[in-house]
């Protein structure tokens, strides 16, 4: 029985907490962790007990047998879901003679210098820390390190096919290497798509294999509404159309436990600011708060703290920050505002709420401006309420979730790692840094031809010197890329101004405001009193009324097999059971719309004068090759004089209308034509896509950008779904 194999204490607590069992999953991992030696991947579902799946087995290994050194590592994504991990296992470890340290960067130098003292237990951290330590501590990572038994990676989906991903990869893989001990590795994750790839990277640089218990979840019940709103973005809150939307989420969340998830931080703060407003106007309490990357640390942590206080209503907006796995134990509903990007998105989201047994709760609300239907076409169809619609039935029909895709070339990280390794042995032989470099798996397409380049190219910027027996050490310009504590992310620091009410941090803006305007920020509207430019200080006021600010920020990427189902919707006649009134007679224009220009039998249409549309239906990336085929292939031929449109939902082609057609047969035909990658970047290309790719030489940038921006495959997969009937 795996219960009597728990630690004494932890049995007590489970006692002590009348848990009357212990859930499936908990057992299977036990069962796992306690009778073999392979890693462990927990698939399961929010709230399914994942955390303790994993730190119930491997505390009592760590009971049982003390380990020499820090027996365990937590990775954590952000910092708030360290902290809440923290919390949780302080609790577990009162009876225990097992330290747990979180540690970044705003845990207190004196802490981290007690964890370091006595190195033992469990140690929380981010990636970014984890590099520090690498670098910082080699010369006692024996010390730190040499007994460690476990690595715990929370939310995995989160890293894999991204270079932070990678990074802990590297980080665990050189860890090992340096300690000369192999540790067993848990994941932890609710919203994966394939095992089998989530598996082969958990095994990464390790000879053991991964074990993925198959538990049955259960069915969960959920409420799932979507409705549509046109809005004015040059009107104020008194307007009806305004009024209608924000009053429509302000009664969605009036006295709840509410979680609004926008896609970027300026969508968080204007919806906030306009509920304060109505509540003022109301006279109701302000229960608002925001969390992204932008608002200070202390007001983010209130906002977790307010949303975890049982009995109290809460509110807060956020992006992806409050995505991962921050246990907010009562929360009620979620609210989208406008399409996720993702499946994976949105099942994330979706298991904020119904935690205790009760339904998850989760709203989308989509909003367009209301002089759409004035607008050109393409903008007359609701792309974020299909988007919606589809990303809910994938879920709902086939359970799928978005694949990830390995990095081929990870070049910017390639030189983030190769800096590292050279800054912590302090000065290296050529062959002895490649050998280390090159041995982890995310760098197996890099050749050895590859790398020499590399080296030679960071020789000549200055950023690596050859001493005169020819081994390698940091150069001047190198120098004074790694001395900064932003070297150990692998992701783009954005260099922000701080924004400050006398001594209260409120956040930072990237775009600079003008003495005396007004902006908004952490949901509220403050007036620029003093700009220092030295220090990047703003002094701010706070005032009344509601104003705006502005933050750039990618869209993310999207999935072909969404785009395909966003077509079936408007394609069939379904009538979704989750859809609201207004969502149903948009989507009854829509799909009216549709069908009059025969968009079910073609994928493109005329406009007025030389504009023409083409509907690709494709994803992300599918679209960005599209793109680059015709530029290439085609824009001289059929004389076609400017390319744009909006990824991934349509092509706009300025062109005479009577080479359409024919370019669309072309496009059609493209798939049987020997076509290479290569093909579709100009030697005089170089697109920097990463951090660190200002280093890189350009036939590597090239390299990395044809195989992992650009797909054909996606491609020919996509003109396959594309009806060949073509009606004029």
């Amino acid at each position: 029985m795996v219960f009597s194999r728990l630690a004494p204490f932890i049995q007590e607590y489970i006692y002590r907490h009348n848990w009357n069992e212990l859930r499936p999953v908990q057992v299977a991992a036990c069962e796992v962790i306690f009778d073999t030696d392979a890693h462990l991947l927990v698939a399961a579902g929010t709230a399914a007990g994942k955390t303790e799946a994993a730190f119930l087995p491997v505390l009592s290994e760590l009971y049982t047998i003390q380990p020499q050194s820090i027996g365990a590592i937590y990775i954590g994504p952000i910092k708030a879901l360290i902290n809440d991990q923290f919390e949780r296992l302080n609790e577990l470890l009162k009876e225990a003679d097992i330290p747990v340290f979180p540690w970044h960067g705003d845990v207190s130098q004196s802490y981290k210098n007690k964890a370091m003292k006595n190195p033992r237990g469990v140690l929380q951290i981010t990636p970014e820390s984890l590099e520090s330590f690498l670098i910082n501590k080699h010369s006692d990572l024996q010390r730190l390190f040499g007994d460690l038994r476990f690595v715990i990676i929370d939310e995995v989906h989160a890293f894999m096919g991204t270079e932070r991903g990678c990074q802990i990869l590297c980080q665990l893989a050189r860890l090992a290497y340096l300690t000369n001990r192999q540790h067993r590795r848990i994941g932890l994750s609710a919203t994966l798509g394939d095992y089998v790839l989530a598996e082969t990277w958990l095994a990464s640089d390790t000879c053991r294999q991964v074990i993925t218990p198959k538990v049955d979840g259960g069915k969960r019940n959920l409420k799932l509404s979507v409705e549509h709103f046109f809005v004015s973005e040059t009107e104020d809150l008194s307007s009806k159309n305004q009024g209608d939307y924000h009053e429509y989420i302000f009664n969605l969340t009036q006295g709840s436990k509410s979680l609004i998830f926008a896609n970027n931080k300026s969508q968080t703060e204007a919806i906030i600011a306009s509920l304060r407003q109505i509540a003022q106007h109301k006279g109701e309490p302000d229960i608002y708060h925001v969390h992204h990357g932008s608002i200070a640390a202390s007001l983010r942590q209130a906002a977790e703290v307010a949303m975890q206080e049982k009995g109290k209503p809460a509110v807060t907006a956020a992006t992806l920050t409050l995505e991962v796995g921050v246990d907010i134990g009562n929360l009620e509903r979620v609210i989208q505002l406008e399409a996720p990007t993702s499946v994976a998105s949105f099942l994330q989201r979706l298991g904020r709420t119904g935690r205790r047994g009760e339904a998850a709760d989760m709203r989308f609300i989509c909003a367009e401006d209301i002089t759409v239907q004035d607008a050109p076409f393409p903008e007359q169809i609701p792309w974020q309420l299909l988007q919606s619609i589809a990303i809910i039935q994938l879920y709902l029909e086939e359970r799928w979730v978005e694949p990830f895709k390995p990095l081929k070339y990870p070049l910017s990280l390639l030189y983030h790692q190769t800096m590292s390794v050279l800054v912590a042995a302090g000065e290296i032989a050529p062959k002895d840094l490649a050998k280390q470099v090159l041995s982890l798996s995310v760098f197996q397409y890099i050749t050895f031809d590859d790398y020499r380049m590399l080296l030679q190219y960071l020789i000549e910027i200055n950023h690596i010197q050859r001493t005169d027996t020819g081994n390698l050490f940091l150069g001047l310009a190198g120098e004074k890329i790694v001395n900064k504590y932003q070297f150990y992310a692998v992701f783009p620091e954005v260099r922000e101004y701080q924004v400050k009410q006398d001594t209260q941090e409120i956040g930072s803006v990237a775009i600079i405001p003008k003495v005396g305007s007004q902006f908004g920020l952490a949901g509220r509207t403050w007036e620029v009193l003093e700009i220092n430019t030295q220090k990047k200080v703003i002094q701010v006021k706070q005032v009344p009324g509601q104003a705006s600010i502005y933050w750039r920020g990618g869209s993310g990427i999207i999935h072909s097999k969404i785009l395909q189902r966003m077509r079936q919707v408007l394609c069939e006649e379904t009538e979704y059971s989750y859809l609201q009134k207004n969502a149903i007679a948009r989507l009854r224009t829509a799909r009216q719309l549709f069908y009059s220009q025969n968009l079910d039998q073609r994928n493109f249409l005329h406009l007025e004068a030389d504009k023409c549309l083409i509907f690709p239906w494709m994803g992300t990336i599918g679209y960005r090759t599209l793109e680059r085929l015709i530029e290439v292939f085609f824009r001289e031929t059929y004389r076609i004089k400017r390319i744009t449109g909006r990824n991934p939902y349509y092509l706009q082609l300025r062109m005479p209308q009577e080479n359409l057609e024919p370019l669309y047969q072309e496009i059609l035909n493209l798939p049987h034509l020997q076509i290479i990658p290569e093909h579709l970047v100009s030697d005089s290309e170089a697109p920097q896509m990463e951090k660190y790719d200002e280093f890189i030489p350009f036939p590597l940038l090239r390299k990395a950008f044809i195989h992992d921006y650009l797909d054909l495959q996606q491609v020919w997969e996509g003109l396959g779904c594309i009806p060949l009937t073509n009606k004029p």
